[in-house]
């Protein structure tokens, strides 16, 4: 295991090695390359910044709004960048910490606010789910079609392939839809 290096800025709570990274900086890693493919992780784009506000419950809507979020990533991130790195983004956190813990030492606000973080990871929230809306569910309900989609599926609404929908060829002699089919033998043979 490397030995320890300590850094000027890191204070007690951060054990900074060498080797290991903190889970806030895994936190910040997760969200930094969500969604780009081409992100290294070092810096933090603006829609990955409030994603991860929004993940770790930063934006509270009382304290804290995405307006908030938005106006303290700007004021952090230089002026032709588009992106934050970790140190800017340990910042950021410093700031909305005031907000977001009023009551409570700047000190003890950055620390609830890196609990919130840590181990956290982009959340995939509605991602696979899907909404059902009343407009969805009435347009998939197969039991409410009509006309010739209504051939399409059967009584518990599971989907007959290819028989619903191409017409097979019935070879039986008799028109499609006639209700008497097949009983023509046995008329012939009762008239005798």
């Amino acid at each position: 295991k490397p030995a320890k290096r300590s850094s000027p800025e890191s204070n007690s709570s951060e054990g900074a090695t060498a080797g290991e990274i903190s889970a806030l900086e895994e936190a910040f890693r997760k969200f930094a390359v969500h969604g780009d493919t081409r992100a290294t992780g070092k810096e933090m784009h603006g829609k990955n910044w409030s994603k991860l506000c929004k993940d770790c419950n930063i934006i509270d809507g009382k304290n804290v709004t995405t307006t908030d979020v938005d106006i303290v990533f700007s004021k952090i991130k230089g002026k032709s960048v588009r992106t934050i790195t970790f140190e800017q983004f340990k910042e950021a956190l410093q700031e909305l910490s005031k907000k977001r813990f009023k009551g409570k030492s700047d000190e003890e606000a950055l620390q609830e606010m890196y609990k919130l973080i840590e181990g956290k990871g982009p959340g995939l929230t509605g991602v696979t789910k899907t909404v059902a809306s009343p407009t969805v569910s009435r347009l998939t309900d197969t039991s409410k079609f009509t006309g010739s989609h209504k051939e399409r599926f059967d009584a518990s609404g599971k989907g007959k392939g290819r028989a619903g929908r191409e017409d097979l060829v019935d070879n039986s002699g008799y028109v499609s839809g006639y209700k008497h089919a097949g009983t023509y033998d046995h008329k012939v043979q009762g008239n005798k």
